[in-house]
């Protein structure tokens, strides 16, 4: 497994930002600073493109990694 940067906020830092729980999953430390600029720049569309683009691109990431491990499970079950 390759070593990668933590996306995933503490729950002090989840509580703190007032995160619902359906949201506190592995890129819960990409929506809080996009939720603060969304706040700041009074939700408009074109503002906050980076930050949304970057939790976008984890939680595509995390589903990828999701059905890649789905799929291994499902192969190791077949071949036991």
């Amino acid at each position: 497994m390759t070593s990668t940067p933590t996306t995933t906020a503490s729950r002090e830092e989840m509580k703190a930002a007032k995160l619902p729980l359906g949201w506190r999953d592995q890129c819960s430390a990409l929506l809080i600073p996009l939720n603060i600029c969304r706040r700041e720049k009074n939700f408009l569309p074109w503002e906050c493109e980076h930050e949304r683009h970057a939790y976008e691109k984890c939680q595509y990431d995390d589903y990828m990694r999701r059905m890649s491990e789905l799929s291994r499970r499902k192969r190791e079950e077949l071949e036991a």
